[in-house]
Formats: C-alpha cells, sequence, structure tokens
C-alpha cells in the first residue's frame, strides 16, 4: 500500500510567490536575510543529513544518546492510543526510537516541507512499522495546520526534536508554541528537544566544520533562488560565516559577499558591497530557566526533563495548561 502525501503548502504558483516574495523583502531589510526554513529543499535537507552525522555536530548524537536511554519513559509518558505529530520530520532516524516504545500507538503525522523526502522517509516507515496508521503531512509547520482527517486518537502529542525551536526568535517560538498548544488541545503534550547554552568554543566548532557540508548547506539557498527565481547570484563570490553572539544566546549563520557586486532576482537588482552580510540562519541556546519562561508564555507545564551527563542538550515534555 503506498501513503497519499496530503499537501498543504498551497498550489505551486501560490508557493513560489510567497518564496519569491519572501526572498524580496528579506533582500530589501536594512539588515539583509533569508528566513532559515527555506534553506530546506531537497538538496538542503540532504546536506544536513549529512551534518547531523558531522563529528563536530553534537546535538544529533546527544540527542539520539538521551532518546535510547530514556526512549521508554517518554514513551510512558505519552501514554497508549495518542496520535503523534512530528514537526520537521526529515529521516526520522529519532522518531524510531520512540516508535519502538509505542506499540499501542493510535497514528503518526511527520510534517515536513521537503516532500521527496517526506514521502522517501513515510514509505520507509510503513515497511518498518506494516501496523502503524502514517498520515505524511507537507507543510510548513510554523503556520496553521490541520491535521490529516485519518488521523485521530486519544490525544495529541507534538513532537519537536533537533532544537530546531532555536531557529526562531523568542517572540517567534512563543507564536508556535502556542499554535502547537491549540492543535495539541486539552490534555495534550509536546516532547521537545532544545540545544542548551554551552562554551562558545563548542557552540562555533559545530557550524564550521573541516569538511564544509555546513558551508556547502548555507550557500544552497542561493543556488535554489537562481534555480527558482530566475536570480543570477554568484555563489562562488559569498562565504560562509558562524559565529556565537553572546548577547542574544545564539549562533548566527551568514553569506558575506568577497567582493561590490550585484545580483538580480525575480526582476530586481541589489547591491552587495564587499563584506556585507546575508544572515541566513539563527540557532538560540537556551537556559533551563529560559526554557521555563518560553513553555508558560505559550500556556504549557514542563513535566519532564531528560539530559545527557555534560548538559548539552535536553528533550523535555510539556502538557497543555488550563486556561484561566
Amino acid at each position: 500500500m503506498s501513503i497519499g502525501v496530503v499537501t498543504q503548502l498551497g498550489a505551486d504558483g501560490s508557493a513560489m510567490r510567497l518564496f519569491r516574495d519572501d526572498v524580496l523583502c528579506g533582500l530589501s531589510a536594512e539588515v539583509r536575510m533569508l528566513p532559515s526554513k527555506y534553506l530546506y529543499d531537497e538538496e538542503g535537507s540532504r546536506l544536513f543529513e549529512r551534518i547531523c552525522k558531522l563529528p563536530e555536530y553534537y546535538p544529533t548524537r546527544t540527542e539520539l544518546g538521551i532518546l535510547r536511554n530514556d526512549a521508554a519513559e517518554m514513551a510512558e509518558m505519552l501514554g497508549s492510543e495518542c496520535l503523534l505529530i512530528e514537526y520537521g520530520s526529515g529521516s526520522t532516524c529519532k522518531t524510531r526510537l520512540l516508535l519502538d516504545q509505542l506499540p499501542d500507538l493510535a497514528g503518526y503525522v511527520p510534517v515536513d516541507i521537503a516532500r521527496e523526502q517526506l514521502e522517501e522517509s513515510s514509505a520507509a516507515l510503513e515497511r518498518e512499522y506494516p501496523q502503524l496508521r502514517i498520515s505524511p503531512l507537507c507543510s510548513d509547520f510554523t503556520g496553521d495546520l490541520q491535521v490529516p482527517r485519518d488521523a485521530v486518537g486519544k490525544r495529541r502529542v507534538v513532537y519537536f526534536p533537533g532544537s530546531t525551536i532555536g531557529n526562531l526568535t523568542p517572540g517567534e517560538a512563543v507564536g508556535l508554541l502556542r499554535r502547537t498548544s491549540r492543535l495539541c488541545g486539552p490534555h495534550g503534550g509536546l516532547l521537545l528537544g532544545v540545544d542548551q547554552k554551552k562554551e562558545p568554543a563548542v557552540l562555533t566548532q559545530a557550524y564550521n566544520d573541516d569538511a564544509g557540508v555546513t558551508a556547502a548547506f548555507n550557500a544552497n539557498i542561493l543556488r535554489r533562488i537562481n534555480r527558482e527565481l530566475n536570480a543570477d547570484f554568484r555563489v562562488d563570490q559569498f562565504w560562509h560565516h558562524a559565529f556565537y553572539n553572546p548577547n542574544e544566546s545564539r549562533i548566527e549563520m551568514h553569506l558575506v559577499s568577497r567582493q561590490d557586486q550585484w545580483a538580480a532576482v525575480a526582476g530586481h537588482s541589489f547591491f552587495f558591497a564587499e563584506g556585507e552580510t546575508l544572515r541566513t540562519e539563527y540557532s538560540y541556546k537556551y537556559s533551563e530557566r529560559g526554557l521555563q519562561g518560553l513553555a508558560m508564555a505559550a500556556g504549557f507545564n514542563v513535566e519532564r526533563i531528560w539530559t545527557d551527563p555534560r548538559n548539552y542538550f535536553c528533550v523535555e515534555y510539556w502538557t497543555v495548561g488550563t486556561s484561566d
């Protein structure tokens, strides 16, 4: 049986218009930027999977270690016959550790913006878990989601691994978490992976790997713009720059112009001076106090925290709070 992917990205034309408008808006801003979600086209998703396996990139293997140690307890807190909804499901390598502990899961809804990878990973899961109802959803999880009609359970739990919450500003994160609270509804929950504050040298190295995979991942957004928006960025004339901003507790990822140059995008021209930067991603790092503040602001209660021996990463289970 093949799995039907439900798409909520809109028709190709509307999705392309949104991409164009977001890019033009970001390039026209006083501090130029591109939304980080556009890093994850098919090639970007493949490059990110490679990043997750790099020796410098500790988050993935640390989170996997926490799951291997504590997935059984996490599953116990999620409860039987729940509907598991995963934001940014990717290759689902972490998800399998949860699924192995949830034999009575009512259903699984992987949500991802990269349709090809979503189809491939869902088909693989169908083969490995033939009794599991899988309802893949191709959508941008930062917007309002509509769960497929065939996806039901006693309660909803959103799984949001990988510290992707850090790619949003704290204000944006609260907005997404509030929408998540409404999506989960009464008695619902959120299983959240978060990268914690640590030595800046460890953070900086994680985003500047010796093999240059992160640099290729960063530059790929310009290649995507060239391909999809009839642009003419000279990709080799921008270099990857990632650094830790201690005042904001975040990694910043930029593309820096090597020289004075022009780029045409969708009929508009943009000048980049030598040394001018184009921000492509934030990655905020949180303390436990900061996470508690996020949970409270979004209407969640923190129920349980799992971490690694070095406190590099944590997985937290939150439940939807009661209304005032």
